[in-house]
């Protein structure tokens, strides 16, 4: 039973990493690509699209700490709630 929730859990974060590429992938390209009238990706356009991935990563991370950070907390407040923190062992 283990292993079958364990699959469906990595099933179901690659179907959300999949998600977001898609959604990223097409935010930055409708954002940075405006010419289609060459075969060629024009300098603006992938400095443009590099520029779009990078924010999207810094953005991502800056949330996952500040998710980190709001965790902690709670866990803190909740322990001293319960009055754990402070006590000598």
């Amino acid at each position: 039973i283990l292993l079958a929730m364990f699959v469906c859990l990595l099933d179901f974060q690659f179907k959300e990493f999949l998600g977001t590429y898609n959604k990223v992938t097409e935010n930055c390209f409708m954002d940075c690509v405006k010419d289609f009238t060459s075969r060629d990706v024009k300098p603006e356009e992938s400095s443009c699209s590099e520029s779009c991935l990078q924010k999207y990563l810094k953005m991502t991370q800056r949330i996952s700490m500040r998710f980190q950070e709001y965790h902690i907390q709670q866990n803190e407040a909740l322990a001293a709630k319960a009055g754990l923190l402070g006590q000598p062992r």
